[in-house]
């Protein structure tokens, strides 16, 4: 068999360095983040804070690292023999060319798959608006009938009981079996709950458990229950485990309790505030009768007082008096009215008399002569104004007259147009010419307009 040889300068020749750099790029190019499930071993947490530890099962194991911050979130202590859910990016550890998973996030297995997906579930319903407050139902104030979907041998139904006989033993306390635990339990509440909307005998429905592991809530985080609520046309309480315990329930409900007894606080009124309300009403009631009887005696008395002012005999003497004063009146009235008219009749009397037509002629005529003397007055001054002002005006006229210049020995001189001639130029020989004088016109006849120029 024969190799051949490949020449030296066509050959690429790595560095164990770039060799592991470039299968980590590969690596780590090739393959996306990663969930993978195993037995923690070999877990070492050094001053630097970084978690190093190695993910294995029967048959295989992988070197796995954690990097601060990353390491300091957890939620565990991470130790030999755990078994953990991890998130990790698969690369290459250049220094000794070790094939290791980047660990991004770190979680037990079991308990935390179910956390894993409780959350997307949660979001899930979230995003659909089933934990929206706006939807919300406010509880009756006094329920006579409450359906407590619950197991009836739990805890929770005799913390229940125990707490509505002391609060309002009137409410009706039925109880609606379900099993809280097990496979079989999301589909017995789903149906119990539809049963009891068809049944339309509770006014609150109150779905509630004691606590328990993730494991033991699985009933109430199921997505089928949630949505059985939500759907549901009673309101629905949900008290399911203790105060820290969280279900999906909690958020779709109308109302959560952190335990059963706090529930059952919650949605039954306090009988003794109740009847110590009652009582306090009934003492305000009864003041208040007291008081409104004592003024309906008081104005009993008042209309008895006035009947009596009002008997027959009284109101006609009162009558009497009362038309005895009005005729009095009416004579004062009569007899000044009287005074008042004569007073009236004398004043008009005197203005009329003023008014008459003989006593007015006397000032008119004074006032016309008055009047005829001052126009005649104005009218001879105005003449003699104007007679002055038209002389002023003829002499004015006089003085700029073309005939008072022709007086002087002057004349006019008009061509055959009767334009007036202000030159020789334009004059030809034989044109005939008029000469305006003082006293009158002479015909003119041009023999040669240029001899005297």
């Amino acid at each position: 068999m024969v190799i051949e040889s490949t020449p030296a300068e066509n050959r690429r020749i790595l560095t164990p360095s770039a060799l592991n750099r470039l299968v980590r790029e590969l690596i780590e190019g090739a393959l996306p983040m990663v969930w993978i499930q195993g037995e923690l071993s070999n877990v070492a947490r050094p001053a630097s804070g970084h978690l190093y530890f190695s993910l294995k099962d029967a048959a295989a194991q992988v070197r796995c690292a954690m990097f601060r911050p990353r390491s300091t979130w957890l939620k565990f202590r991470a130790a030999d023999g755990m078994h953990v859910l991890a998130r990790a990016r698969v690369s290459l550890y250049e220094a000794r060319g070790e094939f290791q998973l980047i660990v991004e996030h770190l979680e037990e297995a079991g308990e935390g798959a179910l956390r894993r997906a409780f959350e997307i579930l949660k979001a899930k319903l979230q995003a659909e608006g089933l934990f929206d407050a706006a939807r919300k139902r406010a509880l009756p104030r006094f329920p006579r009938r409450i359906g407590v979907i619950t197991s009836p041998t739990g805890a929770a139904i005799r913390d229940v009981l125990t707490v509505a006989a002391r609060r309002f033993p009137l409410a009706g306390i039925e109880v609606l079996p379900v099993q809280v635990q097990g496979a079989e339990a999301p589909a017995q509440i789903v149906a119990m709950l539809e049963a009891a909307a068809r049944a339309h005998r509770h006014d609150v429905l109150l779905l509630t458990r004691g606590g328990g592991s993730l494991e033991d809530l699985a009933a109430f985080n199921d997505e089928a229950v949630a949505r059985a609520i939500a759907a549901s046309p009673i309101p629905v309480v949900s008290a399911v485990g203790h105060e820290i315990d969280f279900s999906l329930c909690d958020f779709v409900a109308d109302l959560r309790a952190p335990t059963p007894s706090a529930a059952a606080e919650l949605i039954l009124p306090d009988g003794a505030a109740l009847a110590r309300t009652l009582s306090q009403s009934m003492a305000r009631l009864q003041h208040a009768w007291r008081r409104r009887s004592q003024g309906a005696m008081q104005r009993l008395d008042h209309l008895s007082t006035r009947l009596q002012a009002q008997r027959p005999q009284q109101r006609l003497a009162a009558g009497r008096e009362r038309m005895q004063a009005l005729r009095d009146r009416l004579l004062r009235a009569q007899s000044l009215t009287g005074e008042r008219a004569a007073v009236r009749l004398a004043h008009a009397r005197t203005r009329l008399l003023a008014q008459h037509p003989r006593e007015r002629l006397i000032p008119l005529r004074q006032h016309a002569a008055d009047l005829r003397q001052r126009l005649t007055l104005a009218w001879s001054r105005h003449a003699e104004r104007q007679a002055r002002r038209l002389k002023e005006l003829a002499r004015a006229l006089h003085a700029v007259s073309p005939l008072e210049v022709l007086q002087r020995g002057y004349a006019i001189l008009f061509d055959h147009d009767g334009k007036v001639l202000r030159s020789v130029r334009g004059v030809r020989p034989g044109d005939p010419l008029r000469a305006r004088l003082a006293d009158g016109e002479l015909p003119l006849h041009v023999d040669d307009p240029n001899t005297h120029a």
